[in-house]
């Protein structure tokens, strides 16, 4: 009797740890999928993978080198492609970082010159300084672009109370469909004093 709780402990970790490392790694912990297969092997396997841990690695995923995979470089691409937006939001922090990705997403995504993000950046010193927290407690206008209402912002993505460069992609995406370009938001703001 002893021995069978023994071996169905045993048998209790190991479906545990297969479940654990099973979850997938996502930018805020582990994402766990909604259904999970556990196989569990006999013991004759289970002594053979203890004697050939890399062979028996291979026999079970496939390759140790999952990025040579196509699965493993769609995950790496994933992975590299969450850094570079984590390292860019970081950046966007700070109003000099704030400023680089507006640039940034000006000149790469809508094609405008120096002098259009100079316009940008006059308007947006004028509203918030560039300061993802700003926020116009008689208005409600917040963000960078000093968005009015504020939940506007949802329409690029949920996170616009804490994600500078979601601020920066609804301010320039409001500016090209109701002034075509920053200059001219720039131009009815000095006249109006909003745009």
């Amino acid at each position: 009797m002893r021995v069978k709780s023994k071996t169905v402990a045993i048998w209790s970790v190991v479906a545990a740890m297969l479940f654990l490392t099973s979850a997938l790694p996502s930018a805020y912990g582990l994402e766990f999928p909604m259904t999970s297969h556990i196989e569990i092997e006999t013991a004759s396997t289970t002594i053979a993978a203890t004697e050939a841990p890399l062979e028996n690695a291979a026999a079970l995923y496939g390759s140790i080198e999952l990025a040579a995979t196509s699965v493993g470089a769609m995950f790496s691409s994933d992975l590299a492609l969450v850094s570079a937006i984590s390292v860019q939001v970081e950046m966007a922090r700070t109003q000099i970082g704030a400023r680089k990705v507006a640039q940034a997403i000006l000149s790469e995504e809508y094609g405008f010159d120096q002098a259009q993000f100079s316009c940008l950046n006059s308007l947006w010193t004028k509203e918030s300084h560039w300061n993802y927290k700003a926020h116009n407690y008689r208005s409600g206008a917040h963000g960078i672009a000093q968005a009015l209402p504020a939940e506007k912002m949802s329409v690029i993505a949920t996170d616009w109370r804490t994600n500078p460069v979601t601020q920066i992609r609804w301010g320039i995406r409001y500016i090209t469909m109701r002034y075509d370009t920053p200059c001219k938001a720039w131009s009815h703001f000095k006249a109006r004093h909003f745009y």
